[in-house]
């Protein structure tokens, strides 16, 4: 990066590991989870749908599906079009609900478009761009919803949906807009710094704009969370003791595990909710 992280590329040093934001934030959170997600082959049996994750997933769709469009097209009629286009029900409790929820996403989508869709500075310049990033320990990669160009530099935005409204302290110290903004100034060679999260329910948009300290940091916590997970692959390999290597780390969250049906310990640690609870009431 050009007055940016010093990133090596010492690749006979030591073996790549490579990893994306979602493997990483899955390993700190729960080993077990990890190996269940990204090892055992067959893999467990997961959970069903969830209706927030719906309503996320059809946002975003309906979002990359509009900012793919011109910008004179990119009307707050034709955005609330595209989220029918792309609606679905899974997870939701019943039609009535999931009517309810396609009409908030409608108008979430409409009002982004009126105060974002014919932005002149915010032409964006990849959507669901995957990219990735090498330094002498890990590859890091990821798919980022959009990118956009704002003067000289590149902006790393990312969506948001859920119930709670994100703050500036969040973009600021979230790894994966961090790895994102290193790994989009490497494969689209232009200076990236700044990343946000657009919340679609509140209408906000939080802004971080990094240093090469604070980048550089995010780099180093990615390498050694890399080491971890590498090194418990591969004793694991080695014929190394699954339950030691990879232990359960019961907490709330695993209520809504897509794996707690395969986890005695989660399903001790939280009762699963509804499908639905996580939507916003």
């Amino acid at each position: 990066m050009n007055g940016g992280v010093q990133l090596g590329f010492d690749f006979a040093a030591t073996r790549l590991v490579r990893v994306t934001p979602s493997r990483l934030a899955t390993w700190r959170d729960c080993p077990r989870r990890y190996r269940m997600t990204y090892l055992d082959r067959p893999s467990p049996p997961r959970g069903g749908a969830w209706a927030n994750n719906t309503l996320g997933a059809v946002v975003h769709l309906a979002l990359r599906a509009l900012f793919a469009l011109p910008a004179a097209e990119r009307t707050p009629r034709v955005a609330a079009a595209l989220v029918s286009r792309h609606w679905t029900s899974e997870g939701f409790r019943d039609a009535a609900q999931a009517a309810e929820y396609r009409s908030r996403a409608k108008d979430w989508v409409a009002d982004y478009a009126a105060q974002h869709g014919s932005d002149p500075d915010g032409a964006p310049v990849g959507l669901e761009q995957w990219v990735s990033v090498a330094t002498d320990r890990i590859v890091a990669e990821g798919r980022v919803d959009r990118i956009d160009r704002r003067g000289a530099e590149l902006v790393v935005v990312d969506y948001k949906t859920g119930r709670r409204t994100p703050t500036d302290e969040e973009a600021r110290s979230s790894q994966a807009l961090a790895l994102y903004a290193v790994a989009t100034e490497r494969t689209l060679r232009s200076p990236c710094t700044q990343v946000e999260l657009h919340h679609l329910p509140s209408g906000q948009v939080l802004t971080w704009r990094h240093d090469p300290a604070s980048l550089g940091e995010h780099v180093r916590q990615a390498e050694e969370t890399a080491g971890e997970l590498a090194a418990a692959t591969d004793e694991l390999a080695a014929g190394g003791d699954a339950e030691a290597l990879f232990p359960p780390r019961p907490a709330p969250r695993c209520g809504t595990c897509d794996m707690r049906r395969n986890c005695s310990e989660g399903r001790a640690a939280a009762t699963e909710p509804e499908p639905w609870a996580l939507l916003a009431p």
